[in-house]
């Protein structure tokens, strides 16, 4: 059920959410997450984007300092993007703790209008995207940091007996396209099933009022198997792995992810 609006939008409300004393510490502010964003997403055009979006944010942000109230589709055409990359780019902001929305309803009828977008201060020291990270990581189950070449031979040293009777057991909720694939490299359900975890864990929610994640299941095993491929090339090609195998997966799939989720044509689909 939808929370409701309490927050008429009007020129005290926004007021009272002014987050500056004056227009140069918001300036200042903004500078300083322009360098953030700049050393810790590594895509660059995710990084002009944020930037120019943060820009516009504050240009309308001086008559309430540190208050904007301009709608989603005026700010996508200002970018030039689609109103669902202007979506994904807010929330990346909030993600990053640059910035807070919060929703208006109309004084006139009581009916929703563009969200306040409030531009954060700077609280305390803002850190790279390594912090961020952090508080999103997939809990993994500590492995010990053999390779797969290694697994695969010990793997292999059972009898066929047992490897058809633990691959028979998978779990119905693993896809059956992403245990068919996991399957060639490991024989044990347990494993394959965590593998499909990580994956599951990664698709993060991003409207927790309705519970939506930010890819459709269909997305999730697209992304789920290109995954597991690219883990194998790596492990092929002789990466290293220190904190073991589904932590290193959890790695491929969340870089994989933080890629396609400013991919207008994948998330499209």
């Amino acid at each position: 059920m939808k929370n409701r609006i309490d927050v008429i939008a009007q020129e005290e409300s926004y007021s009272n959410l002014s987050s500056f004393d004056d227009i140069e510490l918001m300036n200042k502010t903004v500078r300083k997450y322009r360098d953030v964003i700049t050393a810790s997403i590594k895509r660059a055009d995710v990084q002009k984007r944020l930037i120019a979006l943060l820009e516009i944010l504050k240009r309308h942000s001086c008559k309430q300092i540190g208050v904007s109230y301009m709608c989603k589709n005026t700010i996508a055409a200002k970018l030039e993007v689609s109103y669902k990359t202007v979506q994904r780019l807010m929330k990346k902001l909030v993600d990053l703790r640059m910035i807070r929305q919060v929703e208006m309803k109309r004084k006139k009828n009581m009916l929703q209008t563009a969200n306040a977008v409030i531009i954060l201060p700077v609280k305390e020291e803002v850190t790279n995207k390594q912090s961020v990270k952090k508080s999103m990581k997939c809990p993994t189950i500590k492995t010990t940091s053999s390779s797969l070449k290694q697994n695969i031979k010990r793997l292999n040293k059972r009898n066929n007996s047992v490897k058809l009777s633990s691959a028979n057991y998978i779990a119905h909720w693993v896809p059956k396209s992403f245990a068919e694939l996991t399957r060639y490299f490991y024989s044990e359900a347990k494993a394959i099933e965590e593998f499909w975890k990580v994956v599951k864990q990664c698709n993060r929610v991003v409207d927790h009022m309705n519970g939506l994640r930010a890819f459709t299941e269909d997305q999730e095993l697209e992304i789920g198997v290109q995954a597991f491929k690219e883990f194998v090339m790596k492990i092929k090609s002789g990466a290293k792995i220190i904190k073991g195998e589904f932590a290193y997966f959890n790695g491929i799939v969340n870089n994989l992810m933080d890629k396609l989720y400013f991919d207008d044509a994948f998330m499209s689909r």
